[in-house]
């Protein structure tokens, strides 16, 4: 196991690339670029990073030479010859060769785009332009890196035995956490920590942790490379990227309606089974329910992703009684700012009624709260999205407006035809 403090430490030397392969990025990256490849593949998107947390002023800690260092090195970066045979040969989710040969051939071959960087007001204005499946790849890279790169920043005075203080208190803290989780009966935890995670080594050390802790309780980590290397499950499905581009792509209202469940109807053409999870929430969770069309209640299950999660969690059970479909076959995968407090309320509410799993992210591989003087590492919410889709905006409206992002006419259009009202404003956690 690595010694994290002494690595930490020698950062100052300049070891250790942030991204050390193509692979070190979230398995539903890799689902949804081969769905686009195959479906959307010319498709002109450009992603960029927002910063929800204003006061984190981003440029004035980072040193743009040392973000344009690590970006350059990711552009370098290439699929090596054991991770392709990882990808083309290993069973996910119940199937031997997820990814088709084409796609494989691509992906070989695939460098990362150019990237534009440019300083604002305390923030990095990091953008990508270009073919879909291309761009898409630079989200989870471009996260780590200024998650990472912040919190070098904040670590680069302090000594050794500063160091190993600090990751000994946080290793405390995680521990304490797969502690008071291992005994919750029929858990089934994952980690879907890659792109708000403090460092690679430090989530790595988090999924080592888990395996230990929970044993047949801990289903897999979102990270390939990690689960690749840990010989554990990858998990993961779909995300709000695919409705927000196809949506972005609509002729007029009527298509636009549509948009959601056409992501879906090609979703269900590669997959079958696990991967079979709706994201209902991109443009409100009730109305996509209300106007989903007979064959999605015949889906394995829903992931909740923001607002109320008890509520989102309640609005698709009486969905599928609605529909016919018996709740207690069906899997809800909560994935919104959890920790154990949160995990725990969930699990007990929901015990017996619907099959529950869990997502755990930015507190299970980022939370130094409290640990260093002015809470200098605590976590944050930093997003990477399409932001437009040949020439047009995107939009997404969340079950939390908090978390809605597009042009202000477009949000009205949105909630017009998606028909969302009135919702409640949630504080943003990560």
């Amino acid at each position: 196991m690595a010694d994290i403090a002494e690595r930490v430490y020698a950062h100052k030397w300049k070891i250790d690339p942030i991204i050390r392969s193509l692979i070190d990025t979230d398995f539903y990256k890799l689902l949804m670029c081969q769905s686009v490849f195959r479906n959307k593949p010319d498709t002109q998107v450009t992603f960029s990073l927002i910063n929800r947390t204003k006061s984190i002023r981003v440029a004035d800690l980072v040193d743009e030479g040392e973000l344009r260092e690590q970006l350059d090195h990711a552009r370098s970066l290439k699929l090596a010859r054991g991770e392709s045979t990882w990808l083309r040969g290993n069973t996910f989710y119940g199937k031997r060769q997820m990814f088709r040969p084409d796609f494989m051939e691509w992906f070989e071959d695939l460098r990362l785009p150019d990237y534009h960087l440019e300083r604002r007001d305390g923030q990095y204005e990091l953008t990508f332009e270009g073919k879909w499946p291309e761009v898409m790849m630079w989200e989870i890279p471009a996260l780590a890196i200024l998650m990472e790169l912040r919190g070098r920043a904040v670590l680069r005075d302090m000594g050794r035995f500063e160091l190993q203080v600090l990751y000994a208190r946080a290793m405390t803290r995680v521990w304490e956490k797969v502690e008071k989780l291992r005994d919750l009966p029929d858990l089934r935890l994952a980690d879907f920590g890659t792109r708000r995670r403090h460092s690679f080594l430090w989530q790595d050390w988090c999924v080592q942790a888990l395996m230990e802790g929970l044993g047949d309780k801990f289903t897999g980590t979102s990270n390939c490379l990690i689960a690749m290397r840990r010989d554990i499950e990858a998990i993961g499905t779909n995300a709000h990227e695919l409705p927000m581009v196809y949506a972005a792509l609509a002729d007029n209202d009527q298509d636009l309606a549509r948009a959601p469940y056409d992501v879906l109807a090609d979703w269900q053409e590669e997959h079958d089974g696990n991967l079979r999870i709706i994201l209902p929430d991109t443009f409100g969770t009730r109305g996509f329910l209300e106007n989903a069309p007979d064959w999605l209640a015949g889906w394995t299950g829903i992931r909740v992703d923001s607002g109320d999660p008890a509520e989102g969690a309640e609005i698709a059970i009486d969905w599928w009684k609605s529909r016919g479909e018996d709740p207690r076959k069906k899997l809800v995968i909560f994935s919104d700012g959890l920790d154990v407090d949160k995990i725990t309320a969930l699990q007990d509410h929901f015990a017996g009624r619907v099959r529950v799993s869990f997502g755990w992210g930015t507190l299970l591989t980022n939370d130094f709260r409290g640990l260093v003087p002015d809470d200098a590492l605590a976590p944050f919410s930093l997003v990477c999205k399409a932001v437009s889709a040949n020439g047009r905006p995107t939009v997404k409206l969340s079950d939390n407006p908090n978390k809605a992002m597009g042009p202000a006419d477009q949000i009205e259009r949105y909630k017009r035809v998606f028909g969302v009202g009135e919702q409640e404003r949630r504080a943003v956690v990560v």
